[in-house]
């Protein structure tokens, strides 16, 4: 195997792989409650723009009013 195939490889498997954590800690619970937290926010934040689109443009993205209703009235944590 010649030299610039076996470090192209080696490069290739390199950024293949995934950082390996050792363990958890607090500051890796508190990105978690971070994420949560900017999920829901994201999550109530699209819903009410849905629920605030006329229905001209709901029917041009395939939704009805009663839809757009339902899922804006989900709560925050419900996928």
């Amino acid at each position: 195997m010649a030299h610039g195939t076996q470090s192209s490889l080696s490069s290739a498997t390199l950024s293949a792989r995934t950082p390996v954590r050792s363990g958890t800690g607090l500051g890796d619970w508190l990105v978690s409650l971070f994420d949560r937290f900017a999920t829901w926010s994201e999550r109530r934040r699209q819903r009410r723009a849905l629920e605030a689109l006329p229905d001209h443009l709901l029917s041009d993205i395939g939704i009805s009013r009663a839809d757009a209703e339902q899922e804006a009235h989900k709560p925050f944590w419900q996928g």
